[in-house]
């Protein structure tokens, strides 16, 4: 499942890109909690308590688990709504959604992704534990130990729908396929992408 969904993650990305504008009117993402290709703080870690442990981290500290400022600018005209993915592109693992995010906006401030944003709607991540942001936990000792997580911002003309009940919410499935569909019927305008780094196996 998540190898099929990591092709639906690609192919999304590869319509938005298809649809971005020139250099010089291009579509960007920034964030001031890390740079791109750095590795990600711990205020953006997950926590995953063990014997009074954290095992999202290479010397069991604590992980704040709030997403990254995101500061994006250059949307093209006619946007009228921002969609916000985190994806473990080496684990094929959805961390956070959020979408319908207003075409007036030009980022997130941090913590957005706390359940009830009041931001946008949020997707059930692949933690399974609630509609909100979870961060890096990648397993350590298990090659390969960094893993590449993408934040990538979509710029839309209409507003998603997915579907979603009490018994069924909306999660990452239901997300990229609303992209693929948007991007088919040509409402991805563009799209930008900021790529954090991160390992908890311990240096040798």
């Amino acid at each position: 499942m998540r190898i099929l969904r990591g092709g639906i993650f690609l192919v999304v990305a590869a319509i938005a890109f298809a649809q971005s504008p020139d250099d010089e009117h291009r579509f960007t993402v920034s964030s001031t909690t890390f740079a791109n290709d750095t590795v990600m703080p711990l205020s953006t870690i997950h926590n995953n308590v063990v014997n009074g442990v954290n095992t999202c981290t290479a010397n069991g500290a604590p992980g704040g688990n709030q997403s990254p400022e995101l500061f994006w600018k250059g949307a093209p005209p006619g946007t009228q709504t921002f969609a916000v993915v985190l994806y473990d592109t080496t684990a094929a693992f959805t961390h956070w959604g959020i979408y319908n995010i207003p075409g007036t906006a030009t980022g997130l401030p941090e913590n957005a992704g706390v359940s009830g944003s009041k931001y946008g709607p949020q997707i059930l991540n692949d933690f399974g534990i609630g509609n909100e942001y979870d961060g890096p936990c990648p397993p350590a000792n298990v090659a390969p130990d960094t893993h590449h997580y993408v934040f990538t911002v979509y710029a839309l003309d209409v507003s998603l729908k997915l579907p979603s009940s009490a018994n069924f919410p909306a999660n990452a499935e239901t997300l990229y396929h609303a992209l693929l569909r948007a991007g088919r019927e040509h409402h991805i305008l563009a799209s930008a992408s900021i790529t954090g780094l991160y390992s908890s196996t311990p240096s040798k």
